[in-house]
Parts: structure tokens; sequence; C-alpha cells
């Protein structure tokens, strides 16, 4: 049976477009997914991200359980507030999902994770806790709300009591901290997001989540459904669960490498955490397989599946779209392992109905802070 957040009376009365969003009832736009797109690159928008799961792990040894479960090191999380986007591998070094640690306080972690995965991810979560006898809870009893854009930040604070705007102004990148709305509402604000924009992911009680959805539609923050957040999070180089990586897919395949800490743990031995001896060897002898983002110049739309051509060998488009802010296709692709140069000199193309059609290989972001990185042709 397909599930509803809190919000899906409100996105209907809005005249929104509903789809199924694994198992979700969800707005796909308000009326023009563009200009939803524009709206959050040009000003503020808001996206109801409440099926997404938050999951609380309380206990003694809560550090050392995450210390185990993901590849980046929860050991950076020194400061209450501070927040680390990490992946949670299974032993063969893929990605089972990709997820949020907020450090709250040394026995106290909250995790957001993904609504299509929630199931596997909390049976896997459970299952690695018992040996660190972690209490793991799911709060269905939140919803969330993300606000992202350049206005973004002073319209979440202008609903904030007085006593709370400092602070949440203060917050830094990758940080959260509780507050409280003119109105009492309780709310746990952080400096997240997925569209390149700076902004908030806000989770609030579920039983408020409508008044303060209304609260942000009363200070002009427009609101935007999942097309819009599709093109911008691809804009902005973040991939996508389930179409640029997944259980088979190691995050070196998935270029976030940068997410991988192979760190020693307190008394100075590697940290085990699971995938790692995978990782490890990929770091040595190099991955097989490799991300790339490309941009095509000619008309047309990049989409999933499609076939990529390389000197190395053959590959497939992972996420395509057309990019509203740079007036052309852009994707990531996955190919096999090889020296590619940027640009047009790769001699990359793109299977389009029998036709390969030539692409430029570009650095990732494609887009940041509403700005075009890509390189004119």
């Amino acid at each position: 049976m397909t599930q509803k957040t809190i919000l899906n009376d409100a996105h209907r009365a809005l005249g929104a477009k509903m789809v199924d969003f694994g198992g979700w009832d969800m707005p796909i736009h308000y009326g023009s997914q563009i200009d939803e797109h524009h709206q959050v690159r040009r000003d503020a928008g808001m996206f109801d991200v409440s099926h997404m799961t938050v999951v609380d792990l309380r206990g003694a040894r809560v550090r050392d359980f995450l210390r185990k479960l993901v590849a980046n090191s929860v050991d950076k999380l020194q400061k209450p507030g501070k927040a680390l986007y990490t992946c949670m591998l299974n032993p063969q070094g893929g990605v089972i999902d990709d997820l949020i640690i907020y450090f709250r306080d040394e026995d106290f972690f909250r995790l957001v994770v993904n609504a299509a995965t929630r199931e596997k991810d909390l049976a896997w979560i459970n299952e690695q806790a018992r040996a660190f006898d972690v209490a793991v809870t799911e709060r269905p009893d939140f919803g969330m709300i993300a606000v992202q854009g350049p206005n973004a930040r002073d319209k979440v604070l202008g609903l904030l009591r007085e006593d709370d705007r400092g602070a949440i102004a203060k917050l830094g990148k990758f940080a959260a901290a509780q507050a409280k709305t003119d109105s009492g509402i309780g709310v746990f604000v952080a400096r997240t997001g997925y569209t390149g924009e700076d902004g908030f992911e806000i989770v609030v009680p579920e039983d408020q989540t409508v008044a303060f959805w209304a609260a942000l539609l009363a200070a002009g923050v427009k609101p935007a459904g999942l097309g819009a957040r599709d093109t911008l999070r691809l804009e902005a180089g973040m991939n996508l669960y389930g179409q640029d990586m997944d259980d088979s897919v190691s995050p070196y395949e998935a270029a976030l490498a940068w997410t991988v800490a192979l760190d020693a743990g307190a008394d100075s031995t590697p940290r085990d955490f699971i995938g790692r001896e995978v990782l490890e060897a990929q770091k040595a002898a190099g991955a097989p397989r490799q991300m790339i983002a490309l941009v095509m110049d000619e008309k047309g739309v990049l989409r999933h599946g499609q076939k990529v051509l390389t000197t190395f060998g053959e590959g497939e488009i992972l996420s395509g779209t057309f990019s509203p802010t740079l007036g052309k296709a852009i994707a990531f692709a996955r190919v096999p392992a090889g020296d590619i140069p940027l640009g047009a000199g790769g001699n990359v193309r793109v299977d389009i109905r029998g036709k390969e059609v030539p692409v430029r290989v570009v650095k990732f972001p494609f887009v940041r802070d509403g700005v075009s990185l890509v390189p004119a042709e």
C-alpha cells in the first residue's frame, strides 16, 4: 500500500501532481518543474522529505559501533551538532546506503537514511548493533522539510524565536542544533541539503509539520517537487542511491572516495569497518570502474541506461537529465577505469538511438551556488 507523509493533503491543496516514489505518494511538481528548479537556484524553495528515515542510536558504545558500521570516520565528530556524510557498506564493499550521521552526545547519535532502503537499512543496522549493545530507534514521529536556496536561511531564521536566531545563523555547514519557532514548535535545524545551494533540513515533530509548512509558505517560501529536486542534485554532483550506486558498487566506483577514511583506530591499528579489505585492495590496485560527468552540447537528453563508448570499453549513463541552469543535457556515467582526459578530447560518445553522439567529460559539480562550473565549448 502506498504510504503518505503528513503533508500529503497540503500538497494536494497546492495543486501538486502526485506520483509513486519508492512506495510513497509524493509531489513531482506543483505546476512547473523548471520554475521550481529556478526558484531554488535564485531565491528559496522547500521540499517535503518526511519520507526519509530518522534513526536514533543510543548507548555507551555507540561511537565504537559507528566506527565499525560506516566507511567514513565518526571520530571527525567531536563537537555536538556536527554532521558527517558517509556510506554504509556490505562485506563486498558495496554501498548498502548513503546517509548522514549527526553527533548529539557520546551516548546519542542520529542517522538520516534513504526512504527506499528503509527496511534493509534498519535490518542491517539492528543486526550490527547487537554486538555493541546499542539501542536502535526509528522515529516515525518526525516530519522533515528541506528549505534550500540563496535566501533559504534568512526565511527560516525569520520564523525562529529571537533567542535561537543567533545560534542557528552561526551554524557552520554540516552542523545542526535544536531551536524553537516563534509559535513554540521545537525543531532540529541542520545546515545540510541535496541541491548545491545553502539552506537547512529541518526535522519537526510530525504533529507540527503541517503548521511549520504553512508558516514557510506565509514567509514566501515556494514548494518544489521531486522533479526539481532531481535536476538540482544532479547539477550539484550528488549521487542518487539505486541509480548512481547500490550494493554492487563501491564508493571508489561512485566518485565517493572522499567519504572513505582508511584511518587508524584509537590504538593506532586500522579501523576495522565493514568492507575495509575490499576498499584497501581497490585503492592499491585501482577500482575496475569509475564514475565520470558528461555534458552534451548537441540537442537531446541523456537518459539512464544509454550506452557510453570510451577507448577503455563500454559503460552506461546512470543519472541523466536536462540541466535548467546550463540549458544542456548532463549525466553521470559509469565506465571502465582509465585515464580519460577532460573536455572533448577523451573521445567519449553516447549511443542515442543508434547514433554515436560526442560528449564532453567535465568535473562535477556542474553547478555550485547557482553558477555554472562547466567550461564553454
